[in-house]
């Protein structure tokens, strides 16, 4: 991961904290923005922060965009640069395009013109907020697609003393263990006889409706 270039174009909220995050954890980024008071803002953070307007074919040729591994289209309320310069991001040949979609429909459009990934930031923590009030075991979500997610949640009394297998999580809902963690212990993959004890925290994976259904099983 540390080795991949990204491009965060869009320096709001959202990608002033992308930027931070992939900093943080040691990623070379380049951030562009054509307000001025933002670029100096992510500078310090950044491995690159540049002035330039989001649609500017030859600012992004200058700098190398399409020999990044990633690009994220952070911009927000200018739906139409966000649309054109996706489109241009993938004629200039950057690997992966990440789009931040406003709605559905927006959404769709950056389906059609070849994003590879379109993201609803807002509506994701509004559904993330939503679940995490009405389940106290819910710990930590992250949607994989519309309709998949890993789920981290604190693991039911019910289950305490009984093995994978005998709960049949997977026979019965569909969801898949990836790894328990116990304390500061962690076992991933665990086997179908491992045991779960109360306290234990369940690394899972399946459908969004189906993880909604464990995560309101009586704790």
């Amino acid at each position: 991961m540390k080795d991949k270039q990204f491009a965060v174009i869009g320096l709001g909220r959202f990608g002033t904290a992308l930027i931070t995050e992939l900093s943080r954890m040691g990623c070379e980024v380049l951030a562009i923005d054509n307000d001025e008071a933002r670029v100096n803002d992510v500078m310090d953070m950044a491995t690159h922060a540049v002035q330039a307007d989001a649609l500017d074919e030859q600012a992004y040729k200058a700098l190398g965009i399409g020999n990044f591994d990633v690009a994220v289209v952070s911009i927000g309320e200018n739906m139409q640069a966000n649309i054109l310069a996706t489109i241009m991001l993938k004629e200039l040949g950057v690997k992966k395009v990440v789009a931040k979609a406003k709605d559905a429909l927006h959404g769709k459009v950056l389906g059609k013109i070849g994003a590879d990934l379109v993201i609803y930031p807002e509506k994701e923590m509004g559904i993330k907020l939503a679940r995490s009030l009405v389940s106290q075991n819910i710990l930590d979500q992250i949607y994989l697609s519309a309709e998949y997610s890993i789920m981290e949640l604190l693991a039911p009394d019910s289950f305490a003393g009984k093995s994978l297998v005998e709960i049949g999580l997977r026979n019965k809902m569909g969801i898949t263990v990836l790894a328990i963690k116990r304390g500061e212990k962690i076992n991933a993959a665990p086997m179908a006889d491992h045991i779960i004890e109360s306290g234990d925290v369940l690394v899972a994976i399946g459908r969004n409706d189906d993880l909604e259904k464990l995560s309101t099983l009586e704790s």
